[in-house]
């Protein structure tokens, strides 16, 4: 295997890349563990926005993954960085409970809103509260969409996710929502800036052609596919991105990477 020496850092996907809800993938804790091992910096990044960033770490680290702060980076971590530009936002937001602690120093309001943000609230949508959000954006609210993806995996199957929601809301008061995770150039952008390295010396590795993939390329990173997840191998035929590399799983990093003979 030729080894991609001016590789420095690896992001990765969360569900469906290293664990698929409770379960992990098999070889994943081995795969980080090499990439550590010969010296390549590792970064869990996540649109998942059901957790406290708290939450997440003590679940990679519950997984075995014993991540410091710096190296876990999710899409609601990133709208806070936003938010913190904006002059007094004040802010309607709807999140699951956990990951509203983490917005806990904005000003919040249903009805006076000036910005919305919108993340996984699970059973929570209803037409009336599509509606409540609609009547906020008509009257000039700022529409912030966590992530837009289109379908998540579950250990049930795949789900729907919030991308049919953001896009429905977008057509019905004529506004489009600023993204703050994958595919966003700016949430890759954040990542790379903070490990200090060009994107070139970055790889994404995801379960989502388009999100993880398409996104990273489009932001100058490598972007690698893994058959896990929501990997379908149909949808992947049919998207116009052309993945760096297809592998059967995360457990076939290392080898791709030439971390041997590092």
């Amino acid at each position: 295997m030729t080894s991609r020496s001016h590789i420095k850092a690896v992001l990765f996907d969360l569900d469906g890349v290293l664990y698929i809800g409770k379960q992990l993938i098999p070889g994943a804790l081995a795969a980080v563990a090499q990439l550590r091992k010969a010296g390549i910096a590792v970064r869990f990044v996540t649109n998942t926005s059901t957790l406290s960033l708290a939450s997440l770490q003590q679940k990679l680290h519950d997984f075995g993954f014993n991540p410091v702060q710096e190296e876990v980076m999710s899409a609601p971590q990133a709208t806070i960085q936003y938010l913190k530009t904006l002059h007094n936002p004040v802010c309607k937001l709807l999140l699951a409970e956990d990951v509203k602690q983490d917005f806990a120093g904005f000003a919040q309001s249903d009805t006076a809103a000036n910005v919305v943000v919108i993340g996984d609230i699970g059973d929570g949508w209803t037409y009336a509260l599509l509606n409540e959000v609609f009547h906020c954006l008509v009257n000039g609210a700022q529409l912030i969409a966590i992530h837009k993806n289109r379908f998540w995996q579950t250990e049930a199957g795949l789900q729907m996710d919030i991308g049919a929601f953001i896009t429905g809301l977008e057509y019905a008061s004529n506004t489009r929502a600023m993204l703050m995770g994958k595919p966003s150039r700016h949430f890759f952008n954040l990542a790379v800036d903070a490990l200090q390295l060009k994107p070139e010396e970055v790889v994404m590795v995801g379960d989502d052609i388009d999100a993880d993939v398409g996104g990273a390329q489009d932001a100058g990173l490598h972007g690698v596919l893994v058959k896990t997840g929501k990997y379908r191998e149909t949808y992947a035929r049919l998207s116009a991105v052309e993945p760096d590399a297809v592998l059967d799983s995360v457990r076939e990093l290392s080898g791709w990477l030439g971390c041997q003979s590092r």
